[in-house]
């Protein structure tokens, strides 16, 4: 049984929404131990102005009056806010996270196409599709340039924290969260044989979370 004096939160990812099939299957199995999960919406029907700054300042949002322990749970964006939000926050005792969108403004920018990314900074809006909506929708360029001012050399606070990887991630490559890991002592690292999505190893997750964080 987990533990009642907790409060626990899950981050969805980028594009992504409460009603995703990692959101709410993880949902499920805390409603199976009695457990509420508090499931946000980061896109606080407002995705244009999206940015990580905003993230972490709504999630803070639910720990900053309370003084119930928290145990975070973020899904790739989800998981670098939550990161954010421990440093922060002295309520937060644990991190789940699922594939962890570390050095996630530097992927994507060096991944995109020159002409899409020179566009995107000229025209200040870039059309994403958005898998919770299931539509195109624009993104404002204040993204990319808030994202790089968070450095994530300064996340040295010492929260448990596991992480769970997929070695053939086609997003965030698996690296990123070796490398986050060998400089913390704090940070275990699970890798498992999945993309980034992770859905087909939700059960395996849940159970190495409970067993090794609850």
């Amino acid at each position: 049984m987990l533990n009642h004096q907790s409060k626990y939160i899950y981050l969805h990812g980028f594009a992504s929404s409460p009603q995703s099939t990692k959101a709410q299957k993880f949902k499920a199995l805390f409603a199976a131990e009695n457990i509420p999960l508090i499931i946000p919406d980061l896109n606080q029907d407002n995705f244009y102005n999206l940015t990580l700054t905003r993230q972490i300042q709504q999630v803070s949002t639910y720990i900053e009056n309370d003084l119930t322990p928290v145990t975070l749970i973020g899904s790739s964006l989800g998981g670098l806010t939550a990161a954010f939000v421990a440093e922060k926050h002295e309520k937060v005792k644990q991190l789940i996270l699922l594939a962890p969108a570390f050095k996630f403004f530097n992927h994507w920018v060096n991944n995109l196409d020159k002409n899409i990314l020179n566009n995107w900074k000229n025209q200040g809006e870039l059309s994403i599709y958005h898998y919770g909506y299931e539509q195109e929708l624009p993104l404002s360029y204040q993204f990319i340039e808030d994202g790089k001012t968070h450095d994530e050399t300064r996340l040295k606070r010492p929260v448990p924290t596991l992480i769970f990887h997929g070695k053939n991630d086609e997003v965030i490559p698996i690296e990123s969260s070796y490398d986050y890991s060998k400089t913390r002592e704090w940070v275990t690292l699970r890798e498992l044989d999945s993309d980034h999505g992770l859905t087909d190893m939700i059960p395996e997750i849940w159970r190495q979370s409970k067993r090794l964080i609850f």
